[in-house]
């Protein structure tokens, strides 16, 4: 468990470095809003929380990496669900404070959904 990353993670990065080139600019990991969100983009009024499919347990049935341990449930299930809580009680405390959050799931990063990410965002100030 101590080698796995809370922040600066591979699909993080990758997100981060496409909004980058096509000139969006961000700050990371804002310590006073909210479950420290992984990219807040003041201008846009969002957040975008980049989520790891299994961590943060992707509802998606074609998502193959949103599982449930076989070993060890006693421990997994309930630490799981605490972290679906948590994600559930921060996007709520976001959106009470005018931010709009944007999830990002670590299976769907792709050119289409990113580019999709990209057009809403510009539509918010256009």
């Amino acid at each position: 468990m101590s080698r796995i990353r809370a922040k600066d993670t591979s699909p993080e990065i990758a997100v981060r470095r496409y909004l980058h080139a096509r000139g969006l600019r961000f700050r990371l990991h804002r310590h006073d809003l909210p479950g420290r969100p992984d990219l807040v983009l003041p201008r846009y009024a969002t957040v975008v929380q980049v989520y790891g499919c299994f961590w943060h347990q992707h509802a998606d049935p074609n998502c193959g990496d949103a599982h449930h341990p076989r070993s060890n449930r006693k421990y997994w299930i309930p630490k799981l669900e605490r972290t679906r809580r948590r994600d559930r009680r921060n996007q709520a405390a976001l959106e009470a404070m005018g931010w709009n959050v944007e999830i990002i799931w670590a299976c769907e990063i792709s050119e289409d959904r990113l580019l999709q990410l990209v057009d809403s965002l510009r539509r918010r100030i256009a």
